[in-house]
């Protein structure tokens, strides 16, 4: 397994300054030729048959789901660390909304670092925004770099603009339908001043026929907190008013 990301430029005109003037009027008249040749070449898409395959997938969000969350986090210099589980529903016209069930820990952490994931995902929700990350050539450029060990294809990634939702990296699909498995490398905007570093991994899988998230890890670089971690795992219970599992909390709270 090829090791993770941690976890790719124009090309310039120039020309000597002691260029004499009938040569410089021959290069400016060649300029703007060249200036209208340069973007086509240089904003073509690398592609192949892997790449091709991803690009095509629709992979859409469900339009409904009821899903059992656990997250946690730690950081390791203030040795603080915490936990919510909650349950949280996608319905159309409602959009994201979650319940907590149970708790524990620091409450610093659960109230600086969980409960807002979770409040920025209701926010993300309302705005459209999980369609920004999708593997489609506005957003990527990619690059195949063949197979893994254990059979998947590997191809990098290197995000087109800064984004929360976006990385540079990697990502790892079905060989055989360009199916996402994992997600793995470095946000390319961070969350915040006190972020300096984010580097993530986001699993999926195809439940009931429907490509889910089924967990993220993150380590990052805090400020006064230093290296954090956080994990989040999902347990579906419905998805597109299917039902699909059973989960149940491992606590509660009054």
């Amino acid at each position: 397994m090829p090791a993770r990301v941690r976890d790719n430029r124009a090309p310039q005109l120039s020309y000597y300054q002691r260029t004499t003037a009938s040569h410089r009027r021959f290069i400016g008249i060649g300029l703007p030729i060249v200036a209208l040749a340069l973007p086509a070449t240089a904003q073509r898409p690398v592609t192949s048959p892997i790449i091709d395959l991803v690009v095509a997938h629709s992979n859409a969000p469900p339009r409904q789901y009821r899903a059992l969350r656990r997250l946690d986090a730690q950081s390791d210099r203030l040795g603080n660390s915490a936990w919510i589980e909650a349950w949280t529903d996608v319905a159309p016209g409602k959009g994201f909304t979650y319940k907590i069930v149970g708790e524990g820990g620091s409450g610093f952490v659960r109230g600086k670092v969980l409960r807002p994931w979770l409040d920025h995902e209701k926010k993300m929700w309302t705005a459209g925004d999980p369609e920004r990350a999708s593997l489609t050539h506005e957003n990527y450029a990619f690059a195949d770099k063949g197979l893994t060990p254990d059979g998947l294809a590997w191809l990098s990634v290197k995000s087109r603009r800064k984004d929360l939702l976006l990385v540079d990296g990697s990502i790892y699909v079905n060989a055989e339908d360009g199916d996402l498995v994992r997600i793995e490398g470095r946000l390319t905007k961070t969350p915040s001043f006190w972020t300096r570093r984010v580097e993530v991994v986001r699993h999926y899988q195809r439940i009931n026929g429907v490509h889910v998230p089924v967990a993220i890890e993150s380590i990052a670089n805090v400020l006064i907190a230093g290296r954090s971690t956080f994990k989040m795992i999902y347990e579906y219970e419905t998805i597109n008013d299917q039902r699909v599992g059973t989960p149940q909390p491992r606590t509660s709270t009054p």
